[in-house]
């Protein structure tokens, strides 16, 4: 997504806590990842060129080797685009990445300005010779870095309640966000759903050849229970609505590609049981206390290869 590559201290300082990246990296380079995504690109076409668009999901911020320019982009040469251009064997000249933390669809098509330097419109890098986009975008659109920011926050304050009231089903930061039939994130969604649209018809206007994956996001919450403990201190119902509102995204995600003759990449299956919630030796998502190099709740290296293998998986079909 993006913003909280940015905002992942204010989240942290919410909670009272003082995030460090701590350079484990048990779950980073691991036989079993590599092997994944080998079985992933030994079917699937190597043609390029290849073109990356995205927001920080795509980009991978504090992720190990940070490359490419702008610096503010925060792009790693281990996200899942250069995992999947180096198992395809695509030449350097025939790949860019231009994904940039951050990003919304509004930077598809004009410059997004970072802490340090500006990123061109991202579909500039796109042309008539392009034959493979991947796009990992929307979360920034309807603003999910900053609900997640606020319903840590108020979850700091619901735990310290339940402690003293033995509440343990009330979602305080669904509240905000709903009220009777009006659910705000949804608008968003919808919305985000159009312009995106838009951004996939300009797409296959400046590479008509080109086959075009929107990759969705992994799972960043559990798949069961409503419980994240220090990792990511929410009140227990809104660990089940965000996961819900990620899952409408996801879902938007995958209509608007089917519609525009797109194809949809699934991350979040494949990263159940993966979350941010998850031991560190499983997750693909980091916690507001990283275990590995990556920004807070972002993906690590073993979520960025998760990602390549989904990514991979579908280019066979």
């Amino acid at each position: 997504m993006g913003s909280l590559a940015r905002t992942g201290m204010g989240v942290a300082l919410a909670c009272g806590v003082l995030v460090t990246a701590v350079s484990i990296g048990q779950n980073s380079n691991s036989d079993d990842d590599k092997a994944q995504v080998k079985k992933a690109a030994a079917s699937a076409p190597s043609k390029g060129p290849y073109v990356a668009l995205g927001d920080s999901y795509t980009s991978g911020p504090k992720i190990p080797p940070q490359t490419g320019d702008p610096a503010g982009c925060d792009r790693s040469g281990r996200n899942y685009p250069s995992v999947v251009a180096k198992e395809l064997g695509i030449k350097a000249a025939d790949f860019r990445d231009v994904s940039c933390s951050g990003a919304t669809i509004t930077d598809l098509t004009t410059p997004q300005s970072t802490d340090h330097g500006t990123n061109p419109a991202q579909l500039s890098a796109l042309s008539a010779s392009t034959r493979v986009v991947t796009l990992g975008i929307g979360g920034n659109d309807i603003g999910f870095s900053s609900m997640m920011t606020k319903c840590v926050a108020t979850g700091s304050l619901f735990k310290l309640a339940d402690r003293l009231t033995d509440v343990t089903d009330n979602a305080p930061c669904k509240e905000k966000y709903t009220s009777g039939d009006t659910d705000e994130v949804a608008q968003k969604i919808r919305a985000t759903g159009d312009r995106l649209a838009r951004a996939l018809t300009e797409i296959d206007r400046r590479a008509p050849e080109a086959r075009v994956y929107v990759v969705g996001y992994p799972a960043i919450l559990p798949a069961e229970g409503t419980r994240c403990g220090r990792e990511l201190p929410l009140a227990p119902g809104d660990v089940a609505f965000l996961r819900r509102k990620q899952q409408e995204l996801n879902t938007m995600l995958g209509e608007r590609a089917q519609a525009a003759g797109a194809t949809y990449v699934d991350t979040y299956a494949p990263s159940t049981g993966h979350d941010a919630c998850s031991p560190a030796g499983t997750r693909w998502i980091e916690p507001l206390r990283p275990s590995s190099p990556a920004a807070v709740v972002h993906p690590n290296e073993h979520g960025e290869r998760g990602m390549a293998t989904a990514v991979l998986g579908a280019m066979k079909n």
